[in-house]
């Protein structure tokens, strides 16, 4: 409505007309092409669930995850999977973190007494995802490198108090709006399942652990993976030790060093792992149709948004109160651009840091990118995975976690230039 009512007065009726039909067509293809990822790695969570690591996982930080979350069984696969979504996160893995928390969603929603409405477990996991737990963001860093900056990794350490201070401040308020806004009926279901009303463990399967020469097979193959990174080092060909080149090329050793380390586990617990991968895979179609209603919604009201020119105005708004507080105007977009649409977000900081890549506010726009999230994005992936209409305070929270990744951001740049 905002968007119609400015495009009138701006004259920007055809462009925001456009925008409202591409917005549709990208939040479609965005979804099919969530299909092979989703795929893949429900397929791979799969083998892991089989094989018993969610639960040895689970038993590892029991004693934290219990008091994040009460309204969960300990043993519950909710539990472990939410933790391996937040390790993904931590490690910048963004394409493998979506299916973890997708499944992670599907569990709670297992526990969830009232359907399509978000319970407070479902609501502190999403403030969590949303305030961007990172330890490394790998992607703004390269970015930085690949403009010429002087300096690509000195947004680690802002990025990082940045994106502690969102992620604690996503689970105080997370915790004092489950206080004004209590689910009693969550306490019922836990008292449910702990009586054994409902599985929660995955059905026993025929494990069948390799004999001798599989299990050779494997360690060999390890072993030879080992001397492969030796004569790299040996040979010079290896980036040096505690370098950020070094940082940049092992990234993209993550993931499938990641994905043979979760098949060879299952596979030396006895797992029928391709029966397994295909089993877990059928979910990943299923899930991202059912998103693309969700996502639909929400790329054409931030596309009419933006289109229009109503982002644009309300920057030019804003921008005399936030330089109160030492934000720069240049930098005033990326606050509003991140929690609605990552492609803008990120085209903004690289349009930023390519243009001058060693000035303060490339390294601001930069630690924003790098530790915060696409709230409105991550709502609807994870609420429409599991058909959750009525958020209840997930998106306060979240837009408060923003709030205080962004403040936090400008103030750890400002000590740090």
């Amino acid at each position: 409505l905002i968007a119609v009512v400015v495009a009138a007065y701006k004259g920007t009726m055809n462009a925001t007309t456009k925008a409202s039909i591409d917005a549709a067509k990208d939040a479609v293809t965005l979804a099919i092409g969530l299909v092979g990822m989703m795929s893949l790695w429900l397929g791979i969570m799969k083998v892991v669930e089989v094989g018993g690591m969610m639960d040895m996982v689970a038993r590892l930080i029991r004693p934290i995850t219990i008091r994040l979350f009460p309204d969960v069984p300990a043993n519950h696969p909710a539990m472990s999977a939410m933790i391996m979504n937040m390790a993904a996160n931590m490690l910048g893995l963004g394409n493998v973190a979506t299916p973890m928390g997708i499944k992670a969603m599907q569990e709670l929603d297992k526990l969830n007494p009232e359907k399509g409405t978000a319970t407070n477990a479902m609501c502190l996991f999403l403030a969590i995802n949303t305030s961007s737990l990172a330890l490394l963001p790998l992607g703004v860093i390269t970015v930085r490198a690949a403009a010429g900056a002087s300096e690509p990794g000195s947004i680690f350490i802002p990025s990082l108090v940045a994106t502690a201070i969102s992620t604690t401040v996503a689970i105080i308020s997370a915790k004092l709006f489950a206080l004004r806004s209590p689910a009693p009926m969550a306490a019922a279901a836990k008292i449910e399942l702990a009586d054994g009303g409902e599985d929660e463990k995955p059905k026993d399967q025929d494990l069948s652990p390799p004999g001798w020469i599989g299990r050779s097979l494997v360690f060999g193959l390890i072993a030879a993976f080992a001397v492969a990174i030796v004569l790299k080092f040996v040979n010079g060909t290896a980036p040096a030790f505690f370098s950020m080149d070094l940082v940049l090329k092992g990234s993209g050793w993550l993931l499938p060093i990641l994905m043979c380390g979760f098949l060879l586990f299952g596979y030396l617990k006895g797992v029928k792992v391709y029966e397994a991968v295909t089993e877990g895979a059928k979910e990943g179609f299923t899930i991202a149709i059912r998103i693309i209603p969700f996502l639909v919604a929400i790329f054409v009201a931030i596309g009419m948004f933006r289109a229009s020119g109503a982002l644009d105005l309300f920057v030019s708004l804003v921008s005399p109160l936030t330089s109160l507080i030492g934000m720069p105007g240049e930098a005033l977009p990326m606050v509003f651009l991140r929690p609605l649409s990552g492609t803008g977000a990120y085209g903004f900081m690289s349009e930023t840091v390519a243009k001058d890549p060693n000035s303060f506010v490339s390294f601001l726009v930069s630690t924003m990118q790098g530790s915060t999230e696409t709230t409105f994005y991550v709502l609807a992936v994870y609420f429409g995975s599991v058909g959750i209409r009525k958020a209840r305070y997930a998106l306060p929270v979240g837009l408060m976690a923003d709030a205080a990744g962004f403040i936090a951001a400008l103030a750890i740049c400002r000590v740090m230039w």
